[in-house]
């Protein structure tokens, strides 16, 4: 399953338990910006499960493209790493600009998080 994300703009990070779509499996994932890498990574169980890719701006971040590899569909692996980049966006003072389709749907789902669009 591949799906369109952000970048981040901190090494810090978030912890993110997270459901996708109706689905019911809910799995701790962890959530950490890599700025070497310009992505954030969602980390299930020690291996690497997924990210979101982004590039830094000035006071906002552009993610292009969020991916997670088929063995992890189904463990809301999409959801933890749209709400972990958020919510380190939102404690850092920063705007998102989601160029990525998975990254901007899922926030046209979740209004709460709408006011941290660019």
């Amino acid at each position: 399953m591949l799906v369109g994300m952000s970048e981040p703009a901190s090494e810090s990070s978030d912890r993110a338990s997270a459901t996708e779509g109706s689905r019911e499996h809910v799995e701790e994932v962890t959530v950490k910006d890599n700025p070497q890498e310009q992505r954030y990574e969602a980390w299930l169980n020690g291996e690497l499960a997924g990210f979101a890719q982004y590039k830094l701006r000035p006071g906002v971040v552009i993610v292009t493209h969020t991916e997670v590899p088929d063995q992890y569909a189904g463990h809301g692996i999409g959801t933890a790493i749209v709400r972990g980049t958020l919510d380190d966006l939102r404690a850092r003072g920063l705007k998102v600009r989601p160029v990525c389709p998975f990254f901007k749907s899922w926030i046209e789902r979740h209004p709460d998080y709408q006011d941290l669009v660019d």
